[in-house]
């Protein structure tokens, strides 16, 4: 196998002489690459590696964004002023980088106005076009409808 000293210097051993060089600098032998031919150890301390190791996993977390899903709900009679409030949301929403779900609800007889709905969410699409993009397009699931909008 290959092993790969504390100062990076790379040597071919058996099992054995590993096992007995690292025992003698008083450090572990860790397996780096098991599917290398031949495969690669290194000598190192083992309880530092991982902390370090944790530290970089931790780091990256960090640095990426989880992207939620932000609802935002509509009747079929909506009017203007809440329409144009609530959009203020949604394109804030797609500014941070979240995924906006705009949501038509029908209750009782409101199901015979679903072409409101569907026209309502289509003109929300239209406004935030230059902001993100539909994902998923209006669909009527039971009484609601709903159409999934994807920042850009």
């Amino acid at each position: 196998m290959r092993v790969i000293k504390p100062n990076n210097e790379h040597v071919i051993l058996g099992i054995e002489e590993a096992v007995r060089l690292a025992a003698g600098m008083n450090l572990d032998l860790v397996e780096v690459a098991p599917l290398a031919v031949p495969p690669v150890c290194r000598i190192l301390e083992f309880g530092k590696y991982q902390f370090e190791k944790k530290k970089r996993e931790k780091e990256a977390r960090k640095k990426q964004h989880t992207v939620t899903i932000k609802e935002i709900r509509f009747r079929p009679h909506t009017d203007d002023h809440d329409y144009e409030f609530k959009m203020r949301h949604a394109k804030e929403f797609l500014g941070e980088g979240n995924k906006v779900k705009a949501t038509v609800q029908f209750r009782g007889r409101d199901i015979i106005y679903s072409e409101n709905g569907t026209n309502l969410l289509k003109r929300f699409a239209d406004d935030l076009k230059e902001l993100g993009k539909v994902e998923q397009q209006a669909l009527l699931e039971g009484k609601r409808m709903s159409v999934i909008i994807a920042p850009k």
